[in-house]
């Protein structure tokens, strides 16, 4: 088991959202009950074959497990779509009963605390095909260029359970990962996470390829990908570099790629060593835009510099490098090292991979212009509803956990106001909770703690309400007056002004504060650490 923005955006927006109704196969997907918290998973062992032509699955996942409590019942998961074809434990069949896509198994003696076991879960079927990945769950099947196979699977949030039996939650991770044999038909090569074990022709129309990861890794993140690739093999410091391509495209690759090794000397230096280096990095070329597989990042830009050859900041800047390179790659870091208990806690993932971008760009081309591709991000944010989401029932929270969950955290580094001390955080984030699984209290306490600041009201302002703080000014008696208005029932943030060539730090609460700055106009300040603020007089 995985041990368990400069941004004040000023502007009032009030939205209602109706209370979202759950589930009872909500809570058997994103619960905790008993007969998932009773034993931890140890290791994967994935060994399946996958037609194409059917777009079928067949195939077993051995698990092994370390049982936490005495139990003789345990739930894995694997969609109703899919075929149970039996489950065997100590080579005898286990009975199991299915609600939706839980499987509840039964043992024929209690299984004792620290003991390990494993069982082999055979299945077959379809897999859910998705419409439209990888906002939806599931395969894609389709064909390259050149009439080729070319299939992949994209299922975060949606469940790995999709297509592979699993304890299909993010609060346990296979504590020496997995290994994924996958066989496919032969002329094509399947690419999955970790190191290259080798490849068996079966002697039956399908190659066998065999992949392992070292370590713990998302569910999500075991893929496949199947296609006619070509390997371009590369080193970085030590760090070993494979992109996997359509044979058509080598040569674009190869040029196109040269933006990983900056990347990596700039994410290595704000969030430490690569997470998962005796694994490798790779780049593969998939048929939808991209996703973070673990050590074998999705590709699926199209070789174009920004999202798709758009700038999603409407800066420029945004076009100045390769979206899903950045981003995709942000996630080892963020989601795939460190990752959340709970997928209503999403925005550890995207929100910390979202900065990253702003990151990149700072170490490239330097803090101003990191500065403006950021604040470019804000007319992404919607504000619909709050970005963490309902605890407990698979369910996430608003897409603004990324935009606004980076402007957020660029917000959080001009509130402490000094980037040596940030960047210290931030490494010491990323170092600490390393391999970790954690929720937002975790990240709170921690940056609460390592900023010397009480930062509690301000993360659930921007975090668990729809609404951000709104800043007020007036002028009393010739003299400076503001307050904040925000849901916390407790609120003071810290925001830097600029008043007739002089910069002044101010906190407001939610009460109207007096100061001893003389003014005349509400037109002689400026805030300086947003675009936006309400004045009043």
């Amino acid at each position: 088991m995985k041990k368990y923005l400069v941004t004040l955006l000023i502007i009032s927006f009030h939205f209602l959202s109706a209370q979202e109704k759950t589930t009872r196969k909500d809570t058997l997907q994103g619960g905790l009950r008993f007969e998932r918290t009773c034993f931890d998973v140890l290791r994967y062992d994935l060994n399946i074959k996958i037609n194409p032509s059917e777009k079928s699955i067949v195939g077993f996942n051995k698990i092994t497990f370390r049982v936490i409590d005495n139990t003789s019942k345990i739930q894995l998961d694997l969609f109703d779509t899919m075929q149970i074809d039996s489950i065997l434990f100590n080579s005898k069949k286990l009975q199991y009963k299915r609600e939706f896509n839980a499987v509840f198994i039964d043992f024929p003696t209690e299984l004792t605390s620290k003991s390990e076991e494993s069982i082999r879960f055979y299945y077959s079927g379809k897999p859910v095909i998705a419409r439209n990945a990888p906002w939806d769950g599931g395969f894609v099947f389709t064909k390259d260029s050149n009439g080729n196979d070319w299939v992949g699977v994209a299922c975060q949030g949606f469940g790995a359970s999709c297509w592979y039996p699993v304890k299909d939650s993010q609060s346990d991770e296979p504590d020496f990962g997995a290994i994924i044999k996958v066989a496919v038909p032969n002329g094509l090569m399947n690419v999955s996470n970790g190191r290259f074990m080798g490849s068996e022709d079966l002697k039956n129309g399908y190659t066998r390829w065999d992949w392992e990861v070292k370590n713990p890794i998302n569910t999500y993140s075991i893929t496949v990908n199947i296609g006619d690739y070509v390997n371009i093999h590369d080193t970085y410091k030590g760090l070993e570099l494979d992109y996997f391509v359509l044979r058509q495209n080598e040569a674009k690759a190869r040029k196109h790629f040269e933006d990983v090794k900056p990347m990596m000397d700039c994410f290595q230096s704000k969030f430490g060593t690569y997470p998962f280096a005796n694994d490798g990095y790779k780049l593969v070329e998939t048929p939808y835009l991209g996703m973070e597989h673990q050590s074998a990042v999705a590709y699926g830009n199209k070789y174009l510099k920004g999202y798709l050859g758009t700038d999603r900041s409407r800066t420029g800047i945004g076009m100045q490098f390769d979206y899903i390179i950045i981003h995709e790659t942000g996630h080892e870091w963020f989601g795939n090292s460190i990752s959340a208990i709970d997928i209503a806690d999403m925005w550890i993932h995207e929100g910390f991979t979202t900065y990253s971008e702003a990151v990149f760009v700072e170490c490239q081309y330097g803090y101003d212009k990191g500065q403006k591709y950021i604040n470019g991000l804000k007319d992404n944010v919607d504000n619909d509803k709050p970005i963490i989401g309902p605890y407990g029932v698979n369910k996430e929270g608003s897409g603004d956990m990324y935009d606004k969950g980076a402007l957020f955290l660029n917000t959080v580094r001009h509130i402490i106001n000094d980037d040596d001390k940030w960047w210290k955080i931030l490494l010491k984030y990323s170092e600490n909770y390393r391999h970790k699984i954690i929720d937002t209290e975790t990240v709170v306490a921690f940056f609460n703690k390592e900023s010397g600041l009480n930062l509690t009201t301000v993360f659930n302002q921007y975090l668990r309400h729809t609404n951000i703080p709104n800043l007020e000014l007036r002028i009393k008696k010739g003299m400076l007056q503001f307050r904040w208005i925000a849901d916390e029932s407790e609120f003071a943030m810290p925001v830097d002004l600029k008043i007739n060539d002089k910069k002044i730090r101010i906190t407001p609460s939610l009460n109207w504060t007096k100061s001893k700055i003389k003014i005349n106009s509400l037109e002689e300040v400026q805030v300086l650490t947003a675009d936006f603020f309400i004045k009043t007089n």
